[in-house]
């Protein structure tokens, strides 16, 4: 078999059969690029990988995506001499199209950059704000109770202003090399020319079709002639490609300020049922923020991410520190999973009482990360049973202020993307609608976010003020965690995943894999998940992560199995070249070269 120094590895469609279809549908400047036949081949013979649980190896560049379509868009890029900030884009832009239920432009995004030639490590904050007439009240009934959840997803209540577009084009005009507008062109051949629905797609639109029934253009298009949309049907998506003409054309003031913002508002404000706030005055002030990536140190590496208004950064780092000072043996030992999950959950109650947008409310972040608290911290740990009481601690602040715990509710539906490029800069972005579908809006061809849900629905708790409440331009909490390991101040890993506040465990869990346990890329995104945020430990169904289930009881948690679905995407980097891998769990894929 020929692969001509092309690997691709990661397809998880549901049948051999649709992945070959798709690989016979990529674009034709993809085919040209990559070269059909050899794609077909490898594509074949990935699937034989991921049975084996087998890493993609490779020298030059390296991405890890959710979407065929997606990684063949990005590998042109790079193919051609693009950063990973231009494939970033072309990435993007496609996955917005083939898989909307996760991110696109209608949502919000995290970015960390490391930068080969500077050596120096950024972050960028693309997340959405919640718009100037949004009131600590958005979300509470008449009697001031908490809406449910749904109630506040579904119209244009929950949509804040969006993010991906803006932080697209300033990563672009920071770090890329290729023509913007060169960029947009694998997306918009797709939205023009059709692309084949994946399973993942199909199963989540029959699960949702009564929500997206609420708006006509989003009925319309998912459920055509009333019926969901099926696997391997082709879908064309010409309003999609007509925004994107728009983006590539006249850059992003064409999506704050132009036409595009004038439907948006009117969309969200004009929702019979549940209207929105989001103004024109909202898009037209939108800014990406650049912040101090949050590092904490763990068995010799720095592992970074994004401060806040993330909490994953800080979260991720809050649980590694505190199991500096523990073994962690296996991931066949009891013990092991004791200490992570206890861990985690003192780490989620430090987030739920100190982690919000740091423009709005001090974030002791200095504090929750500095090795004197996590030593301390990590005392805590170590029983024979787990712990029976778990309350934030009390970091170092800059200065005082009274806090009460949150309680917004985060419900999984994201994307991560992982690149590095042969320039040797790295990137990882998580990005997001929030919920499947969004707010269920549709304009211009991609979906509202309702990321306003973030936020907690209550403003106070028993008088005291909630730091992740609702207020005007704030920017809601969130679990996202693009990660970048440095070792010596260089990059050695790079990942992320979806998955509501879930991401914060499946991205700790799966750098103690390789870090501690020396799994590969592959092997440690499929390994099967064990999660403890709040006390109760969630174990993956049908895997071999059930063996744990009557060990954790004994050792006193409340364990459920469940479905766990993840979306990892992994990268490593090494003298011996780069080394990925793709969550089984989706459809993801990685490609190298």
């Amino acid at each position: 078999m020929r692969l001509i120094n092309w690997i691709v590895a990661g397809l998880c469609f549901a049948s051999p059969v649709f992945a070959q279809e798709t690989a016979d549908a990529v674009a034709p400047e993809t085919a040209t690029a990559l070269g059909a036949e050899t794609l077909n081949e490898a594509i074949a013979q990935s699937q034989a990988a991921k049975a084996a649980g087998k890493p993609v190896v490779a020298q030059n560049w390296m991405l890890s995506v959710a979407n065929p379509y997606a990684a063949q868009a990005g590998a042109k890029v790079l193919v051609e001499g693009g950063t990973a900030a231009d494939a970033m884009v072309a990435v993007q832009t496609v996955l917005g199209l083939v898989e909307p239920q996760s991110s696109g432009l209608g949502g919000g995004a995290f970015l960390v950059w490391y930068d080969a030639e500077t050596g120096k490590l950024s972050s960028l904050d693309g997340r959405e704000t919640a718009p100037l007439a949004a009131r600590p009240t958005l979300f509470l009934d008449a009697q001031g109770e908490p809406l449910k959840f749904y109630d506040a997803v579904v119209g244009g209540r929950s949509v804040g202003t969006p993010g991906t577009p803006a932080l697209m084009q300033e990563a672009h005009r920071r770090w890329g090399k290729s023509k913007w507008a060169s960029l947009f062109s694998p997306a918009i051949g797709l939205a023009e020319n059709g692309f084949r629905v994946s399973p993942r797609l199909a199963e989540m639109v029959a699960n949702d079709a009564a929500r997206l029934r609420h708006d006509t253009a989003t009925r319309d298009y998912f459920l055509p002639d009333g019926h969901p949309i099926l696997a391997g049907q082709t879908l064309v998506n010409a309003a999609y490609a007509k925004s994107l003409r728009e983006l590539a054309g006249r850059g992003v003031g064409a999506f704050y300020s132009g036409g595009l913002a004038k439907d948006i508002v009117a969309k969200v404000q004009g929702d019979e049922d549940n209207p929105g706030t989001l103004a024109a005055i909202d898009l037209a002030l939108y800014k990406v923020i650049e912040r101090d990536p949050v590092c904490a140190a763990y068995r010799g590496y720095e592992v970074c991410g994004m401060g806040a208004p993330s909490s994953g950064g800080l979260t991720v780092g809050m649980i590694l520190g505190m199991l500096e000072q523990h073994d962690l043996t296996s991931a066949q030992d009891a013990q092991a999973w004791l200490l992570l999950g206890d861990a985690s959950r003192l780490g989620f109650a430090d987030r739920g009482r100190y982690i919000a947008d740091s423009d709005f409310v001090p974030v002791p972040s200095k504090g929750l990360l500095a090795p004197d608290y996590l030593s301390k911290r990590g005392a805590l740990l170590g029983g024979p049973e787990a712990l029976t009481e778990v309350a934030p601690g009390q970091p170092e602040f800059d200065h005082s202020y009274n806090l009460a715990d949150d309680e917004a509710i985060e419900l999984p539906s994201t994307s991560h993307i992982s690149i590095v490029d042969s320039y040797g800069n790295a990137l990882s972005m998580t990005t997001t609608v929030e919920n499947a579908f969004g707010s269920r809006l549709m304009v211009g061809g991609f979906l509202l976010n309702n990321e306003l849900t973030d936020f907690s629905f209550r403003s106070h708790r028993d008088g005291v003020p909630i730091a992740n409440r609702v207020e005007p331009g704030k920017r809601p909490r969130s679990s996202m965690a693009p990660t970048i390991v440095l070792k010596d101040g260089k990059p050695v890993v790079v990942l992320g995943s979806p998955g509501g506040s879930r991401i914060i465990p499946y991205v700790a869990k799966t750098l103690v894999a390789h870090l501690d346990w020396g799994l590969d890329a592959q092997q440690a995104v499929a390994l099967p998940h064990l999660v403890n945020r709040f006390g109760g430990y969630d174990v993956e169904e049908g895997t071999d992560a059930e063996g744990m289930v009557a060990p954790l009881r004994e050792m006193g948690f409340e364990v459920n199995t469940r479905a766990l679905n993840s979306g990892l995407h992994m990268i490593v980097l090494s003298e011996e070249g780069l080394s990925g891998g793709a969550d089984p769990r989706r459809e993801g894929i990685v490609l190298g070269k």
